[in-house]
């Protein structure tokens, strides 16, 4: 698989389900936002899922057959599209042009496990589950929650501990644009 291109870093979360990815990111992006980082997150769903509401108007406009629909306010603006049913689902790299690097210092990808990007890997031992970087030599380190249980020559990180992971993704931008310490 070809390596996954965007203008500005990319580092994804990978793990399987239920090992806390999204606890992970709540931790995270308050620190990195703290350290003045713009961050944009691009989140891979295996179901369908919605992020309008059937009372708004913008639901109903859609679900009368719209193939897009815009929402613009003073705070934010979103697009939704539907996709037929002869499409497919967006891969990382369609979803990644979507996103407007002119106003982001790198992204993360939550989910996408498979995909050609760096990724850190959540591991909970207790879950019984394989080491993802055995297999994917993507993977460029392990946040885990309990180190004694993980055999690896990546370095470890703790789960618990969001700092010491926004400390090594920021050193990891910052090899990735050759700017100082992030």
């Amino acid at each position: 698989m070809d390596a996954i291109e965007f203008a500005k870093p990319v580092i994804g979360l990978c793990a399987y389900s239920g090992s806390g990815k999204t606890t992970l990111l709540e931790g995270l992006l308050p620190i990195l936002c703290a350290r003045n980082l713009d961050v944009a997150v691009i989140k891979h769903a295996h179901h369908s899922f919605d992020v309008d509401h059937p009372d708004k108007d913008s639901f109903k406009i859609r679900k009368a057959g719209a193939r897009q629909v815009l929402i613009s306010s003073q705070k934010r603006w979103a697009l939704m599209r539907e996709i037929a049913p002869d499409e497919a689902e967006l891969s990382l790299q369609e979803a990644l042009e979507r996103i407007d690097a002119s106003r982001v210092d790198f992204v993360i990808v939550e989910g996408f496990k498979s995909a050609p990007v760096h990724k850190i890997e959540i591991h909970r031992p207790a879950l019984g589950k394989p080491l993802i970087a055995t297999t994917d030599h993507h993977v460029i380190a392990i946040a885990t929650d309990q180190p004694e249980n993980v055999k690896a020559s990546l370095p470890l990180l703790a789960l618990n501990d969001p700092a010491q992971i926004a400390d090594f993704i920021g050193q990891f931008i910052a090899n990735r644009t050759n700017k100082a310490e992030i």
